[in-house]
């Protein structure tokens, strides 16, 4: 399954030398030095390959590391604290479940979907931390212009100006009780996006990998959803309007070729349990493999 991993701290592993990778490492998972070592060096090499030019880049090809050891002894939190330090998107997938496509299993191109589409979360999550301040801001705005509707004054130019003064001093005093949760007991009505999409039949045998087909796409109409007027608190409206203006201010298709290009750099698979389907073949019997590969 998908696993999100939060943002590192300040330290990025563009900065970090083999051996202070292995010492963030070591705050975390005890022994498995060779382990540690083996997979600090693989990440400075992944960062150095990054600052390659194009030409030389392609020349060098990163290594997969092969972990044996019983269950319990850090190899998949040793994976798993690399992506967090290194910021990269990460699944962990047990080998098992892909195998024998179209008797048993899922397709193996599905791990890198579903890595993709985690790259494509973390993206939009850090995206939409950079244009927070900027949404917030813009939906004040707009709830301001719901309780003081914007109004053109008649008259001479003395009396526009006036006028507009006073509008701009009431505006600023409701917008201190705006902050100040003074008007949170008042009510707005705002236009709410319909989020219900139809509900449709998938044919039984077929897999979601099976079905190559974007029906969003083919079907646009049904999944933009309709608006309608909804009445709510003013904190639960403002916070609605933060998050409309947040996803109007995030652009995904940068998102979505920041994500790709983050899983081909970055990416970070953890396929485990390989040792089940690469057994002895020699080996019977009903004990559970604990050798962990």
């Amino acid at each position: 399954m998908p696993i999100y991993l939060p943002q590192a701290t300040a330290s990025t592993a563009d900065s970090l030398t083999p051996r202070q990778i292995v010492a963030e490492l070591d705050k975390f998972v005890v022994g498995q030095a060779q382990a540690k070592r083996a997979v600090a060096i693989a990440l400075r090499n992944r960062m150095r390959r990054q600052k390659l030019p194009p030409e030389l880049a392609e020349e060098v090809a990163p290594k997969n590391i092969l972990m044996i050891g019983p269950t319990g002894v850090g190899k998949t939190e040793i994976a798993r604290r690399l992506a967090r330090l290194a910021q990269s998107p990460f699944i962990k997938v047990e080998a098992s479940k892909f195998t024998e496509v179209g008797y048993v299993g899922r397709d193996v191109e599905s791990m890198v979907r579903d890595l993709t589409e985690l790259a494509v979360d973390m993206v939009r999550d850090e995206r939409l931390v950079e244009v927070r301040e900027r949404a917030k801001q813009n939906a004040e705005e707009r709830v301001l212009d719901l309780l003081l509707p914007p109004i053109e004054p008649a008259g001479n130019s003395d009396e526009v100006n006036a006028a507009r003064e006073q509008v701009r001093r009431t505006r600023e005093k409701f917008r201190e009780q705006l902050r100040d949760g003074q008007l949170d007991n008042r009510s707005l009505q705002i236009d709410v996006r319909d989020k219900s999409f139809p509900s449709f039949e998938v044919l039984a045998g077929s897999s979601v990998e099976e079905i190559d087909i974007n029906v969003k796409d083919m079907l646009p109409g049904l999944f933009q959803g309709r608006s309608r007027k909804r009445s709510m608190p003013v904190p639960e409206a403002l916070e609605y309007l933060v998050k409309e203006e947040e996803q109007k201010l995030v652009d995904m298709e940068s998102v979505g070729r920041s994500a790709v290009e983050r899983v081909e750099q970055a990416g970070i698979i953890f396929i485990d349990e390989i040792d089940k389907i690469a057994g002895h073949e020699s080996k019977h019997g009903p004990d559970v493999s604990r050798e962990g590969v």
